[in-house]
């Protein structure tokens, strides 16, 4: 059984993966049509076609390799210079230039010299080249809210599951009290188990990431201290002492390998699932795209630990690099766990929902070929012509984006090479749930 459904869940996650890519595809394509360019080709994957339909000007289908997508527009790049399309120079570096104008007017019919891409005005490329990505946006929100709002979330509650019996640092490699470690504050104050905290310094206490702000912040403070014990309320007193503990991000969350030194008190959290409403919701959306943008800032360091994970065996850490192969893997893993299947299924929206606001992310790095880099190419062609129009100089004409394709190549080698060595990781050292 266990197998029957991790099978369910890795398939669950493609199919929800594919989803993902054809809405975001449809959002190039439909504003594509909205503003006249044609369009011949819609697709999900890669790699040879297995299916396909032809439906007015635009052929409808799905390729082999089920991990990417695209739309060919007419005229993505103006003609040279000279107005050719066509191949007419040795030169590597220039015969990738001309290749790919080439290939962006290979199916050009009579009739679309009006209906091209680079002809249209710049605010309408970048819309169009923006809409794929903020179609994974928009999604990443709708999967979000429902797995807030509706499952909810698990969160850590104000209610002491335990109490520290000493002040331990969290990069001690075990939790046991030595002989000559102090007292926890909470051990002292006399907090038990069961205890849910009502107040703490007199702010009154609604859920456990305020409590645990108030702690760290309440470093050197004796601090009165309110608790819920069989059904009356107990006041205590904590002398609040100094600690290394575990680094937390915008939700409370611990931040894998990182510390700092803050106020302590000595209590573990009972934890429950708590449904969200539209503010914390979008509060905690927010806190999440804060860290998406933080982990692809840092994506280059955590090469070398990835590399390590391949060739030397070491294990993977937690916030490792993942790509879709292990994002199915784990999706496969959560579905063959014993947990109620609310919190499988909610587990497996916001794992999408993750997916997608990382596509939208990755997207939108202003680099060739992502969408990103055709976006900053139309706005830098917009700055142009402003600045003509301005200072009464000759209209520049179009930005011809063909001139950094062999950039774009170099860029694309290095995400097929990551990408290949994220594959490798995510088959023969996958990063474990816990």
């Amino acid at each position: 059984m266990t197998a029957v459904m991790t099978v369910l869940g890795i398939v669950v996650f493609f199919v929800g993966l594919l989803v993902s890519i054809a809405w975001h595809e449809l959002g190039h394509l439909s504003t594509a049509k909205l503003f006249k360019i044609r369009v011949p080709q819609y697709m999900v994957g890669f790699g040879p076609t297995i299916w396909s339909r032809k439906k007015g000007e635009t052929e409808y289908g799905f390729k082999a390799i089920p991990l990417g997508g695209y739309i060919r527009m007419i005229g993505m790049f103006p003609p040279g210079a000279d107005g050719r399309i066509t191949k007419r120079s040795s030169s590597p570096w220039r015969s990738m230039i001309e290749d790919a104008r080439e290939a962006s007017y290979e199916e050009l019919q009579p009739g679309d010299e009006d209906r091209l891409f680079y002809t249209r005005r710049p605010w309408k490329r970048v819309i169009v080249m923006f809409a794929g990505p903020f179609m994974n946006l928009i999604l990443a929100f709708a999967l979000f809210l429902v797995a807030m709002m509706g499952f909810g979330v698990q969160q850590s509650m104000p209610t002491v599951r335990s109490v520290s019996q000493c002040v331990v640092p969290a990069d001690q490699a075990t939790d046991t009290c030595k002989s000559d470690a102090p007292l926890s504050p909470a051990a002292a104050a006399g907090l038990k188990a069961g205890d849910t905290v009502v107040s703490f310094g007199g702010d009154r206490i609604h859920d456990y990431q305020q409590l645990q702000e108030d702690i760290r912040r309440s470093a050197g403070k004796t601090v009165p201290i309110v608790v819920q014990r069989g059904g009356q309320q107990v006041s205590l007193s904590a002398a609040i002492g100094s600690n290394l503990v575990a680094k937390v991000d915008g939700n409370g969350d611990p931040i894998p390998n990182q510390t700092v030194t803050a106020g302590f008190l000595g209590i573990a959290p009972t934890t429950g699932v708590v449904q969200l409403g539209l503010g914390a919701s979008v509060d905690r959306m927010t806190g999440m795209a804060r860290t998406g943008i933080g982990s692809l800032v840092a994506l280059p360091g955590k090469i070398p630990a990835l590399w390590d994970s391949v060739f030397e065996g070491k294990p993977r850490s937690a916030d490792s690099p993942i790509g879709m192969v292990g994002a199915a893997r784990v999706g496969g893993e959560v579905a063959a766990l014993h947990l109620p299947a609310s919190q499988r299924i909610a587990f497996l929206v916001n794992l999408l929902a993750g997916v997608n606001l990382s596509l939208f992310l990755f997207n939108m790095l202003p680099l060739l070929p992502l969408d990103g880099g055709h976006v900053a190419g139309a706005l830098w062609e917009s700055v142009r012509r402003r600045a003509a129009q301005l200072f009464k100089r000759p209209d520049p004409g179009p930005f011809d984006v063909a001139k950094l394709m062999p950039l774009a190549y170099v860029v694309a080698s290095i995400f097929i090479g990551f990408t290949l060595l994220v594959l490798i990781a995510d088959v023969i050292n996958p990063v474990k749930i816990t």
